[in-house]
This record gives C-alpha cells, structure tokens and sequence, in this order.
C-alpha cells in the first residue's frame, strides 16, 4: 500500500498511548540510529485503533517532532486490530500481474468485511508444496476507513505517509535486523501494546501465521483504577512501581497476575490453534515487544505454560548508536515499545 515515490522515511508508529518516530541510515559502517523520539498521549484519544480526537493526535506528532528534531515529512505508518486481516491463501499458479487483476475475487471468500470497503495487498510466497499448480499467497486487507484515518492525521501534521504496513511485519522487520532467523526454526513474535496484542509466527523468515487479540497493559491499569479510584494517569504511575497509598504492593501484584494469567491464555489458545494447522511444528522461542514484554512474571510464566524459550526483543541492537546523542539507559528501557516505529525505520518507499 504505498502513498509516495520518495525515499526517505521516518518509521511513525501511532499507538493508543504513545507515538513513537524513529531514523534508521545505512552506511558501509553498518546500520545507525539517526533519531528516536517518544511522546505520550492521554487516554481514551486512541481506542481500538479508532482516532476519538484527530486533532490532538496530529499536533502530538508535530510536538514530537519538533522536540527530537526530526527532519523530513516521509514517513511509514503501519494499521493493525481487526481491521486488519492477513491470511495466508493457495491460488492457481499465474503471473503477479495476472493475480493483480483478480485479487479481490480470490480474497472474498477469505475477508470478513465487504470487498469493496478494504484495501488490498498480497505477496507470492512460491509455490505451494502439495500442489505444484498452486501458489502460496499471503494476503493483506486493512479497513480502508481506519487506513484513511492514519493517512489523514499525517497528513495533518504536515507529513506524507509513503507507506502504510502492518504493525506485525514492522517487527519482523526489526527482528530480521536485529537477529539472525534460523531455517525451519518456529519462533512467535508477539506485541503486547496498550490495548491490543499482536501474534506474528515465522518458520525460518516466513510468516506462517498471524493473529491480533484485544488485550494489553491497559487492562493492568483498568484495574488500578477501578481498585485505588484514581485517574488513568496516576494508573500508569502505579503500575511502574510509583510510591502510593491509594493501593498495597500486595494487591498491585495480585492485578498484575490475574492480567499476565489472562494474556497467557489468550496466546495459549492462538498457538494451539496454530498447532491444529501444523502439529508437528513446535515453537521453539517467543520474542516479546510492546509494554508487555517488560514484565518479568508475563515472561515466565508464558515460558511456564509455551515449554518454549522467552525474551524480549532489542530494536537498537547492533546499530551504531552515538552515546552522546542518546540516553542509552533510555533506549534501553523503552527498547520493548520502540519496536514497531524501528521496524517501520527500515522499510524503503519501493518496498513490495
């Protein structure tokens, strides 16, 4: 889904709390980072990808910008939530011009919302192993309506969105940065964000399978609110460990594991669909992004309950990074949520 012909690009990931912008430059040297920047915004701006308040949003991003001095207006923006569907589909073998024309007839019996309301994309993965007159295509459709919203609040804010992606090929991208894929290895890449949790599996450097869920840290801070009778913002204080007497360390603890129980059964029950598909593939390794994956207990016992390896993913891994330029214990913390807007770093405007 590409806006624009320029090359340059700013990767601008657009979440429920906060909006993150990143430069990635490639040079003989190896890849640097040229900017990072991170600004919060309120509550309830931004629900279940839907904008409430396009204005805030856009003059939070002219902020952004202007505090981290960001240079240039080209940026890539990735849509993700169930206005998103990627499937992966078998068609009869024909030529990528040939399927462009009949792509929306394939993708109907595949999309739950009507043809004509969505934006499509697709991929040829090769050839299908079981039938060698068919073709493994991974297809792309985002509600044109939530695309529109993202494109319209860039533009907004004075900046040309040259690409549209999906949060969960932004952090693949990042992965395949950062990290050396191994062949036939079945690794998840899963974000949990503010409201929404992305599910991305790979065999080797080939997303086989990939789910969104509507859950996140927000639930955590839901909690908080509902128990101490505070604000949202003191919530997010409260859940990072802030000194309070409006709740005991006891009970913060106790919400916090009711959360991260609950998140482990809704990822649980996606990899055992995944597993009626394709039995004899184990996942070996899960890879967290996004608030969650700072979260220690969420680590374990999501390692307790896959029987599979967990870390959390560092997007500023091996880039050259100017030490007095940046706050690397900064990067360092906000590395899990910075994943999305660095994977959109590396895309390039004549990207497929």
């Amino acid at each position: 889904m590409l806006f624009g012909k320029k090359n340059k690009l700013i990767g601008l990931d657009i979440g429920s709390r906060s909006i993150k912008a990143a430069v990635i430059s490639e040079a003989k040297k190896g890849n640097t980072l040229e900017r990072f920047g991170i600004a919060e915004i309120p509550p309830g701006i931004i629900e279940d990808g839907t904008i409430k308040d396009a204005e805030q949003v856009a003059d939070t991003i002219r902020q952004l910008f202007k505090n981290y001095n960001f240079k240039g207006t080209n940026v890539a923006l990735s849509v993700g939530g169930y206005s998103v569907i990627v499937k992966k589909i078998n068609v009869q073998a024909v030529s990528e011009e040939q399927l462009q024309e009949t792509i929306s007839y394939e993708a109907e019996q595949y999309i739950p919302f009507d043809i004509s309301d969505v934006n499509l994309d697709f991929q040829i993965l090769g050839e299908n192993e079981h039938n060698p007159n068919q073709m493994n295509v991974l297809l792309v459709a985002a509600k044109k309506e939530m695309v529109n919203d993202y494109v319209n609040i860039a533009q907004m804010a004075g900046l040309n969105p040259a690409i549209i992606d999906v949060d969960a090929f932004a952090l693949q991208n990042i992965f395949e940065m950062t990290q050396t894929p191994i062949e036939d290895e079945n690794l998840a890449l899963i974000d949990i964000g503010a409201s929404k949790t992305s599910l991305n599996i790979l065999k080797g450097t080939n997303s086989v399978f990939m789910r969104d869920v509507s859950l996140g840290c927000g639930q955590i801070n839901q909690k908080i609110v509902s128990l101490a009778d505070c604000s949202q913002d003191e919530a997010e204080q409260i859940k990072f460990g802030n000194q309070t007497d409006k709740i005991t360390a006891g009970d913060l603890s106790d919400i916090i594991s009711a959360v991260v129980s609950d998140w482990c059964t809704e990822i649980r029950r996606a990899l055992d669909f995944f597993y009626s598909t394709y039995p004899d593939d184990q996942i070996q390794k899960i890879i967290l992004s996004g608030g969650g994956g700072n979260i220690r207990e969420f680590r374990q016992l999501l390692s307790d309950e896959t029987s599979a390896e967990v870390a959390t993913i560092n997007p500023f891994e091996g880039l050259n990074i100017d030490s007095n330029r940046f706050d690397m214990d900064f990067l360092k913390r906000i590395a899990p949520q910075a994943s999305i807007s660095m994977g959109l770093a590396t895309r390039k405007v004549d990207d497929k």
